[in-house]
């Protein structure tokens, strides 16, 4: 245990700590339409290098209110001191760079079943298997917990997931005209996070999984992630997914480290994902009245104030006035369930 337990004067609020050192937010589960179907109490997830970089970044972008669990978002291991959320994508095309990413992805799978004790402990959950979801490095994060088989996983969403660091940083000196600078150590810790390459290990663990891509990412492109998934297939996956949307690679707006108003490109892919878990995770109840989310005092929703002052932010106003929406959503959902 940190020694940092949270303070919960309302379990029905948002509440953030640190589980084994990690900082983390934690939304309790507030719907009123669903229940758990099995054992799984519990989603953990990870932001990514670029925006949202934080936990409650992400916890705007993807609260994923309407799963009736609690949902965790750690921050990634600091690397050198350093926070993760002080780095972008970007630090890809350097061996600083790729060492820091690498250092944060395998810190945060090493250490996820000291944080998962102090989360159970802090919470008051019991043993069982979890969720999990990431973006960017965070959805990295997520397939390597995955590969090394670390904890019990039941589902997983994971949302522009880099699989693979050297096509990463193929794609962005495409994008930059910059070549990358790798020294020895960097090449070789690109090749070990890799997960393509663990494509076997990842399908032998049995967990739904969902991939989602953007049509204009150009980070990790949309034909990286249907590889990955047709990889997995081909592996012995049994409930693997994609979903494709028109957006890009960041899932909020710049710099992505407070708790902000979503994008709307955050609200499709949220609402998407919602959905998925509740699908494999909840029993929904048959009134088609009920309404997701509990609105009365005894067990309210999470609202932006709520997330701000649960991580110590400053919410601020959507800045999307006179800006151009791009339309109806377009997703494609692929998979056994399509």
């Amino acid at each position: 245990m940190s020694g940092d337990r949270p303070y919960r004067p309302d379990v029905g609020r948002p509440i953030s700590g640190t589980a084994d050192g990690i900082g983390y937010l934690a939304l309790p589960p507030t719907a009123v339409d669903a229940r758990p179907a099995g054992p799984t109490r519990l989603i953990v997830a990870w932001p990514g290098f670029d925006p949202p970089r934080t936990a409650p970044a992400l916890a705007a972008a993807l609260p994923l209110t309407g799963v009736p669990t609690w949902r965790v978002y750690l921050e990634l291991p600091a690397v050198d001191g350093r926070p993760a959320s002080g780095l972008d994508s970007g630090a890809l095309l350097t061996s600083e760079g790729v060492e820091a990413y690498g250092a944060a992805v395998e810190q945060a799978v090493e250490r996820l079943p000291a944080v998962l004790a102090d989360l159970r402990r802090d919470l008051g959950l019991g043993d069982g298997p979890i969720g999990l979801a990431g973006f960017s490095t965070g959805g990295a994060v997520a397939l390597l917990a995955l590969a090394r088989d670390i904890v019990p996983v039941t589902a997983a969403a994971l949302v522009a997931p880099v699989v693979a660091p050297a096509h990463a940083a193929r794609s962005l000196e495409k994008r930059s005209a910059r070549e990358r600078d790798w020294n020895e150590r960097a090449s070789a810790l690109a090749e070990r996070l890799d997960l393509g390459a663990r494509a076997g290990d990842i399908a032998a663990r049995d967990a739904a999984l969902l991939l989602v891509a953007g049509t204009k990412d150009r980070l990790v492109p949309p034909g990286e992630i249907t590889a990955l998934r047709d990889l997995l297939r081909r592996r012995g996956a049994s409930a693997v997914e994609s979903a494709t949307f028109r957006m890009g690679h960041a899932l909020a707006a710049e710099p992505g480290t407070e708790a902000r108003p979503p994008t709307t490109e955050a609200v499709r892919v949220d609402g998407a994902v919602t959905d998925w878990f509740r699908d494999r995770l909840a029993e929904v109840s048959p009134d088609p009245g009920a309404g997701r989310v509990a609105a009365g005092a005894g067990s309210p929703s999470q609202t932006l104030p709520d997330l701000a002052a649960a991580s110590g932010a400053t919410a601020s106003a959507p800045p999307r006035s006179g800006a151009k929406d791009d339309g109806p959503a377009t997703v494609r959902f692929e998979g056994s369930r399509a």
